[in-house]
């Protein structure tokens, strides 16, 4: 009997299996993110500095992001939503940090849930590249 150890993943996807876990990551972190901002505004104003922290420290991962989507093999509606991750990123750090008689602060949590779900689409793209189905296979080739 013999027993075939070897994976599905080719040694040439590994910059995309890794460029997938970053995404996960980066996602768990958004997750963590509102997790915080509801237990701060809800429980106990102290999670404010863990909501804080959490976005100065996840916020390194998406130019890390945006460099290995471009070094690696993937179609280029997953390095829009890299860029657009990007854009969102930055636009929630001026909507909180620039204080202005137009209220941008009103525009943080709806620029939140859009990060999220591009961040969230991003992994499922990303996925289906990563572990396609055979049906799929094709169809990734052409995106």
């Amino acid at each position: 009997m013999t027993i075939n150890l070897s994976s599905g993943v080719q040694t040439s996807n590994w910059r995309q299996l890794g460029f997938y876990a970053l995404a996960l990551i980066f996602n768990f972190c958004l997750i963590a993110q509102v997790l915080t901002v509801g237990l701060a505004y809800f429980y106990n104003p102290k999670w404010w500095n863990t909501h804080v922290l959490l976005v100065r420290g996840y916020s390194v991962l998406v130019p890390i992001m945006l460099l290995w989507v471009f070094l690696s093999p993937f179609p280029q509606r997953v390095r829009n939503l890299v860029i657009s991750t990007l854009v969102l990123l930055s636009l929630q750090f001026l909507t909180i940090h620039i204080k202005s008689p137009l209220y941008l602060g009103i525009l943080h949590p709806l620029i939140g849930f859009s990060l999220f779900n591009i961040s969230t689409t991003l992994v499922h793209r990303v996925q289906h590249i990563v572990f396609p189905k055979d049906s799929e296979i094709d169809t990734n080739r052409m995106l």
